[in-house]
């Protein structure tokens, strides 16, 4: 995976043709391997591929001869793309504006500011040739009601703040801070398809 933090990297990935030709360089290939694949002239293609390499989204795998022309064998960076917050950093959300934790605007201002995090931290760590330390846990839970809802919150919340005082060491030297993000939202399935499918 890898984050994109360039806005001019965003909107060339975000065109749908370059989109398709990112999804379709998970395995190596030529313009015109490609051109024949998305149904695109080759002129095209190559026009595509040169603005995804300039942006660091593809990269040269081989060079190979034919006759008298040189062919390039392109694939992409990586297997899939986030685009950060900080790629529209002049109108990113920040969660400082509007601290409510019961706001849905809030969760993601601190979703949008998790994915800028962690995407800074992922692009440091490549380049250093280390590991991120980090942590997660996902999770579905099913509530009979509101008020059991309200209840859990309350609960997480005052576990939370517990656990946080027993580690928390203002004063331990060589000590790192670490950001906690709990995050509780109604689960969003996708829609099922209720067409009668033919026999």
């Amino acid at each position: 995976m890898a984050v994109i933090e360039d806005p001019a990297a965003a909107e060339a990935s975000l065109d749908p043709t370059r989109a398709r030709l990112l999804a379709a360089l998970a395995e190596p290939a030529s313009a015109t391997m490609l051109a024949a694949r998305v149904g695109l002239p080759r002129q095209k293609v190559n026009y595509h591929l040169r603005a995804l390499e300039q942006h660091g989204l593809i990269e040269l795998v081989e060079e190979r001869r034919k006759g008298n022309v040189t062919e390039r064998v392109m694939r992409a960076t990586a297997a899939s793309y986030v685009i950060s917050p900080a790629a529209l950093s002049a109108v990113r959300p920040d969660p400082a504006q509007s601290p409510d934790r019961l706001s849905a605007r809030w969760l993601l201002a601190v979703a949008a500011r998790l994915v800028q995090d962690v995407g800074a931290l992922i692009t440091g760590a490549e380049r250093a040739k280390k590991r991120v330390a980090t942590f997660a846990v996902d999770a579905t839970v099913r509530f009979a009601s509101a008020a059991d809802r309200a209840a859990f919150a309350e609960e997480l919340t005052s576990t939370l703040t517990a656990l946080v005082a027993r580690y928390h060491d203002e004063a331990a030297p060589g000590g790192r801070e670490h950001r906690v993000v709990l995050a509780l939202h109604p689960n969003v399935t996708a829609p099922t398809d209720t067409t009668s499918k033919e026999s």
